[in-house]
């Protein structure tokens, strides 16, 4: 098996990726983080180190920054949850972070135009953009797996494989049952 050198799983927030970045974390062969260069401009942006596991909603408006970065030599996890339990996440963060400036800014003028709108429908829409985004991102990637919160348990240890981590995967899956980042 080809050695793998960086891995980015890509998704809307609100759906496991601080905890997929605390399991990963057990890997002794990945360094892995969450959001870790998120603060970060121009090329310093993407200057992930190799053998990396990034995990960053965030990237989802940068796929184009990401593919001239790494295009297919790149490893890809799209991370889900149910769209419905992501936005009433959402939802219950409406003051800040991601939706807040998705409504904001992203919406443009819908503060002044339309302030009554609902944040169920913000958020819907919010994630229906960036899964989109991620899908056609996704689209002629040739190393690419879903990963789903419902299906955890199948599904992140046919991660650890394909990526071919080691390290402590009964570790990695404890993390999977503690609520890391959860909306109150």
């Amino acid at each position: 098996m080809p050695q793998v050198k960086n891995v980015f799983v890509l998704c809307t927030g609100r759906c496991g990726s601080t905890t997929f970045a605390k399991a990963a974390a057990h890997a002794s062969n990945f360094t892995a983080a969450h959001e870790s260069r998120s603060h970060l401009t121009g090329p310093n942006r993407f200057a992930y180190p190799p053998q990396h596991i990034e995990i960053d909603n965030r990237l989802a408006w940068w796929l184009g920054r990401l593919d001239r970065a790494y295009g297919d030599d790149a490893h890809y996890v799209h991370l889900t949850r149910d769209p419905k339990a992501v936005a009433q996440s959402f939802v219950g963060r409406q003051n800040y972070g991601l939706i807040k400036a998705y409504r904001e800014t992203m919406l443009l003028n819908l503060v002044l135009r339309a302030p009554k709108t609902d944040w169920t429908l913000i958020a819907e829409d919010m994630i229906d953009t960036i899964t989109a985004n991620i899908t056609h991102f996704l689209r002629d990637k040739t190393k690419v797996m879903s990963v789903r919160m419902e299906t955890v348990e199948q599904d992140f240890p046919a991660f650890w494989h394909w990526i071919g981590a080691k390290g402590d995967l009964n570790a990695a899956m404890a993390e999977w049952s503690v609520r890391h980042n959860a909306t109150e």
